[in-house]
C-alpha cells in the first residue's frame, strides 16, 4: 500500500475526520449516520443504523439510504484502489438494487472487490477508460441478506 492509500485509509477510518469530511462533501451520509466500520485494500463495509432518519413510512430503512450506504462501500473501496497512482475520474454509470427482507434493524453493506478494482486501475492507460460493477450486500445483524446493490463505476485515467 503506497502513502497515499494509508492516508486516505486513516482519514476514512477515523470517526472525527470522516464525519467532518462528509459533512461538507454527502452530507446526507452525516444526516444517515453512516459509519466506515472497516476498510482495506480487500474490502469495505459501511454501517447505516435504523432510527428515525433513515426509515420511511413502512418501518424499514429508506432505499436512498441503503443505497447511499452501499454506494458508500464500493465508492470508498474504488477511491482506496486509486489513491497515489495518478489522477482518474470515476462516475455511477448503472446502479440496481435487488431487496430481500425488511430493513428494520442496523444494516452493514460490504463490497469485497478490492483486488478486481486494483487489478482495472492498475492496467489502465492514459486516456483509457474502464468499468466495473461492483456488489455492496447488506447484512443484518443476524446474518440475512438484506439487499445487494450493484453499482457499475466508470474509470478513466487522466494525464
Amino acid at each position: 500500500m503506497n502513502e497515499e492509500a494509508k492516508k486516505y485509509l486513516k482519514r476514512m477510518t477515523n470517526p472525527f475526520i470522516f464525519w467532518w469530511a462528509m459533512f461538507f462533501k454527502l452530507p446526507s451520509a452525516v444526516f444517515w449516520r453512516l459509519k466506515v466500520k472497516s476498510l482495506d485494500l480487500n474490502s469495505c463495509t459501511v454501517t447505516i443504523p435504523y432510527f428515525w432518519r433513515s426509515q420511511n413510512p413502512f418501518n424499514s430503512i429508506y432505499f436512498a439510504a441503503m443505497a447511499g450506504a452501499a454506494e458508500l462501500s464500493t465508492g470508498a473501496l474504488c477511491q482506496l484502489a486509486m489513491a497515489g497512482k495518478g489522477k482518474f475520474s470515476m462516475l455511477v454509470v448503472d446502479f440496481r438494487a435487488e431487496y430481500y427482507k425488511k430493513a428494520n434493524q442496523r444494516i452493514a453493506f460490504s463490497c469485497t472487490q478490492g483486488d478486481e478494482l486494483c487489478q482495472l486501475i492498475d492496467f489502465l492507460e492514459v486516456d483509457e477508460s474502464d468499468k466495473l460493477t461492483t456488489v455492496s450486500t447488506g447484512v443484518s445483524p443476524s446474518g440475512e441478506i438484506v439487499a445487494k446493490f450493484y453499482v457499475t463505476w466508470s474509470f478513466k485515467r487522466k494525464a
